[in-house]
């Protein structure tokens, strides 16, 4: 049998999102290292930067409805993808001028332009596999696209690391900007091949304009954020400011969530009889995977935390000189501050207002401690180069699972969309009990853990994750109606944004607990539950999307 060659645009837009995700990579992997950096960041606390990062990352994965729907009715694919990407760069290096007024702003331009490319170069990747001759590859080409995304999030972060060691935060910052805009131009140079993708959907009769359908959403949208903001719930000692769930952000984001739940509640029940089931079961599987993201999306919280307070860093003697000669490890010097710095707990907690004069906390619970001598010089790996394990992994993996699920489809036993769902959250929620075992094996933090705990762990969850993520935009190019691909995948990526702000919420949640190895078995209760509603609907979801391939 002869192997069909893919779109003579994959390569261009595997590029152009490999440096898109660069620079969007390199940005989250220092993000909330550099807010509670005490010298260039803003000496943010654990819970402020958790619930800070979760709020943006959610932000940027809730615009990719508008961006979709935009594209999808007036503007096309492309132009759309351009603007984004333009507005991510600039964004990038404003979020490296250090005050909040221009990391705000700066992040603010991140948001919008991911709506405006995140979704559209999916769909447009999407629309390229819709005929023929390469609709059975669609789920083999997310997974090469997807590769894509990794190859650029796993050198993202060496850069990062000789960028922060030779120049500081805000060249880093510089530098993913730099990297969107390579993207751009990979993007523009394949341009003539994307015609066949970039077709704006046929409007069919007594449906309502597009402008109806973003006012219907976004409106409400605004106003019941700014309700979320206000409200008051009832003020306690645990509470001065009275919020509702966990912050006046946090209920800001979730009462925005109300009317957004609403108007695809209206899609489905509007939608005519024989495209109900499959928009149903398309928003069944968009809930299922929220569990998902809340755990995945804690690699730019808890996890660069454990990597940064909890994990073992130093450079193998033989790579030492190298790697310091290359900017490419940090040197941490035993020596004390020559400032006051707060004092911290064993579990890097600040310990009131107190300040004193101490040496650099990575020596906490550092087993050389007692043998270093004043001025002595460990060097360790950055803590933003473990941003780069799970993308390590998904470039290793994808061939193998792309091999496994090829070599299963010729025979036709291939799993199904949502069986390979179920094993997705699954798997996922093993990852965690390897993390309850790293935290144990540290005896809760009064000694660093190997960085091999580390590399086990996200081994784990990338397999879970290459269940369900590329497949996940499959599932939606592939079964949704052609009249509504903008707008489940806009469903898609508002499951994600909600997982997103959940990340940030149970990330904030960390200093709350003494036990670390109880809080990772607090994500694997999640995602044990999530697995088990999924099976149980398993059946009716089986039912739905093979009557979709007849």
């Amino acid at each position: 049998m002869k192997q069909r060659k893919h779109p003579k645009a994959l390569p261009y837009l595997f590029l152009s999102e490999m440096w898109e995700r660069f620079g969007y990579y390199l940005m989250i992997g220092i993000f909330t290292l550099y807010l509670k950096d005490a010298n260039q960041g803003f000496e943010m606390t654990e819970a402020e930067s958790a619930s800070l990062y979760g709020t943006f990352i959610a932000l940027v994965f809730f615009t990719p409805f508008i961006g979709g729907l935009l594209a999808d009715r007036v503007l096309g694919y492309r132009l759309p993808i351009v603007i984004g990407g333009i507005l991510m760069g600039v964004g990038y290096c404003m979020m490296g001028v250090h005050s909040f007024s221009m990391l705000y702003s700066g992040m603010i331009l991140v948001i919008a332009g991911n709506g405006l490319f995140k979704p559209n170069i999916s769909t447009l990747l999407g629309n390229l596999y819709n005929n023929d001759e390469h609709r059975d590859q669609k789920d083999e080409g997310y997974n090469l696209f997807y590769m894509g995304i990794n190859i650029g999030a796993f050198a993202c972060n060496i850069v990062s690391a000789f960028l922060i060691n030779k120049y500081g935060y805000s060249i880093a910052f510089v530098g993913a900007g730099i990297g969107m805009f390579v993207g751009v131009v990979v993007f523009l140079l394949g341009n003539k091949h994307y015609t066949g993708g970039d077709v704006k959907k046929v409007s069919v009769p007594g449906e309502k304009p597009w402008w109806i359908d973003l006012m219907i959403v976004v409106v409400p949208a605004i106003l019941f954020a700014v309700i979320g903001y206000f409200i008051n719930g009832v003020p306690s000692e645990t509470n001065e400011h009275s919020f509702l769930v966990k912050d006046d952000v946090t209920d800001a984001f979730l009462f925005a969530c109300i009317p957004v739940i609403f108007f695809f509640g209206y899609v489905l029940f509007t939608s005519p009889k024989n495209e109900r089931r499959v928009v149903s079961a398309i928003l069944v599987v968009c809930i299922a995977v929220i569990p998902f993201w809340a755990i995945f999306k804690q690699n730019g919280t808890v996890l660069t935390t454990w990597a940064n307070n909890y994990t073992n860093r130093d450079v193998p003697n033989s790579m030492k000189n190298g790697l310091k000669s290359m900017y490419l490890a940090d040197v941490i010097d035993y020596k004390k501050s020559d400032e006051p710095t707060p004092v911290l707990d064993k579990h890097f907690r600040k310990v009131g207002e107190e300040e004193a004069i101490q040496y650099p906390s990575y020596f906490k619970n550092y087993e050389r401690t007692p043998e270093l001598k004043e001025k002595d010089q460990v060097v360790v790996f950055n803590t933003n180069i473990f941003q780069s394990v799970n993308p390590f992994w998904v470039i290793v993996l994808t061939p193998l699972i792309v091999g496994i699920f090829r070599f299963l489809r010729l025979r036709k036993l291939e799993p199904s969309i949502p069986i390979k769902f179920v094993l997705g959250l699954f798997i996922t929620g093993l990852s965690c009990l390897v993390m309850v075992q790293a935290a144990n094996a540290s005896m809760n933090g009064e000694m660093k853990s190997s960085y091999w705990w580390f590399f086990g762990a996200y081994g784990v969850i990338t397999v879970g994750e290459l269940c369900l993520s590329p497949i996940g935009l499959s599932m939606v190019s592939k079964l949704a109606p052609a009249r509504l691909t903008a707008l489940l995948m806009g469903a898609w990526f508002i499951s994600t944004s909600i997982g997103n702000k959940l990340s940030g919420v149970i990330a904030s949640l960390w200093d709350q607990y003494d036990d670390k190895s109880s809080f990772f078995m607090l994500n694997f209760y999640l995602m044990m539950g999530a697995t088990l509603i999924l099976i149980v609907l398993l059946p009716w979801l089986l039912k739905v999307f093979r009557e979709q391939k007849k």
